[in-house]
């Protein structure tokens, strides 16, 4: 009796979701993840008064003091693992060793506080991690346009910006092939490269 020949072991791919204080990266992990993600949310104290601000969010009771992390097969080709950072800037000596090996990243925006995206934008420019804006879109507010959003980030022409509900599953699935569909068409064009050249 002949056995089937066996698959190959799926493909780990790391991404990081990162952006501002109380943007949606732990709602966005949890809506998407297939196992219970782990989480390090702790209760925000008097100490974090005038340290974290949570603006229109006032109803915020708990933060990331470390990272969030979950897991999603995309098709059985390929295990993607979500990695994300804390969103206050005191937590920033974390996001090295959070990126490490990473693929690409997420920058999650509230369209109500886009300065706060700034850090996560400027930290993926800066050590060369591609990344997606993903605008998560708030239920009961005006959001901006994703037009008005770009030029707001002022990222590069070719950085996706998406809008997304970071609540929704289907909504971060779209969201993830989109940087996905992103990170493909770059090793292609890498690949290409040098036989233009020749």
């Amino acid at each position: 009796m002949r056995s089937e020949p066996s698959l190959p072991p799926p493909v780990p791919v790391k991404i990081v979701v990162s952006g501002g204080f109380g943007v949606g990266k732990t709602t966005a992990i949890g809506a998407l993840s297939e196992i219970e993600p782990l989480t390090t949310e702790a209760a925000m104290t008097t100490a974090a008064v005038g340290i974290d601000d949570p603006g229109a969010l006032q109803q915020k009771t708990t933060t990331t003091v470390a990272l969030d992390f979950g897991r999603v097969t995309i098709e059985s080709s390929i295990v993607l693992y979500m990695f994300g950072t804390p969103g206050q800037d005191r937590f920033g000596y974390m996001w090295n060793d959070i990126t490490d090996g990473a693929l690409g990243g997420l920058a999650l925006v509230d369209t109500g506080r886009i300065a706060d995206s700034f850090v996560a934008l400027d930290y993926f420019e800066r050590i060369g991690l591609p990344f997606v804006v993903a605008v998560n879109q708030f239920e009961g507010r005006d959001n901006l346009p994703l037009d008005q959003v770009r030029a707001a980030t002022n990222v590069d022409p070719d950085v996706p910006v998406v809008a997304v509900d970071a609540r929704d599953r289907e909504s971060m699935k779209r969201l993830v092939l989109t940087l996905l569909d992103m990170l493909l068409s770059r090793a292609r064009a890498k690949q290409l490269a040098p036989s233009r050249a020749t």
